[in-house]
């Protein structure tokens, strides 16, 4: 079995303390960080394969922290805090962010969506040689085993989450597929209606090409879900 590496991100000593036994009962390697300053120090020393972040933290805060990290690292972010209204929890996914749990949590669901989000990005960090090799369509080429998406040859950087969703709609480029088969497939969990998440990253996978070329390569089907647009389309 494989050790993962986690991150434990939050200030509240009793929480911090209550969520690393709950990882390191889970099986997993934990480092605690109480400041969103000594997380980033701890980031840039070691590739973690998971962050569980607070966003109410002293110093740099949770949201800067993510918007930091995405700059150079795509491992999961998974946002627990009691900073749980609709806003919030947008403006956090739109950030990069890959989940959201309120608090106050329930331990049994922070170890599930832990192993949820670890799962996904064991197959999306795969070595080479375990992919399915390039998918291709119109000028946009994705590379499964290097982990990287160009668009006219121009590097797109995604978060995993985005390329998982984008290495599925290219997979199939002609199925249309609707908000809970998305959740289902890359978020490897239960769909309960909630389609803030899916729309967040779908709009942010979108502008990121966007910045690479002007064809507009995932089309909106109204009513159902998103699939590829035909490759005459995106002309």
């Amino acid at each position: 079995m494989d050790m993962y590496h986690i991150l434990v991100v939050e200030d509240d000593q009793d929480i911090n303390r209550l969520l690393c036994r709950i990882l390191t009962d889970g099986g997993y390697d934990v480092r605690p960080a109480f400041s969103g300053s000594e997380a980033v120090l701890w980031a840039e020393q070691y590739d973690y394969d998971l962050v569980l972040l607070d966003l109410m933290l002293p110093g740099l805060t949770g949201e800067e922290f993510i918007a930091q990290m995405r700059k150079k690292k795509t491992m999961p972010i998974l946002v627990l805090s009691a900073k749980a209204g609709l806003e919030d929890r947008v403006n956090v996914l739109r950030l990069g962010a890959d989940d959201f749990i309120p608090k106050p949590f329930d331990n049994a669901e922070v170890l599930a969506r832990v192993e949820a989000q670890l799962r996904r990005y064991k197959q999306f960090s795969a070595p080479a040689g375990s992919g399915q090799g390039l998918l291709t369509h119109a000028d946009l080429v994705l590379d499964r085993e290097s982990v990287r998406v160009t668009a006219v040859g121009k590097e797109v950087p995604l978060t995993a989450r985005e390329f998982d969703i984008l290495a599925l709609l290219m997979s199939h480029p002609k199925k249309v597929y609707t908000r809970e088969q998305l959740y289902e497939n890359v978020w490897g969990g239960e769909y309960f209606g909630d389609d803030n998440t899916v729309n967040v990253h779908i709009s942010n996978l979108r502008s990121k090409l966007a910045k690479a070329s002007d064809r507009e390569y995932i089309k909106t089907v109204w009513g159902i879900g998103f699939k590829m647009n035909d490759q005459q389309e995106t002309l």
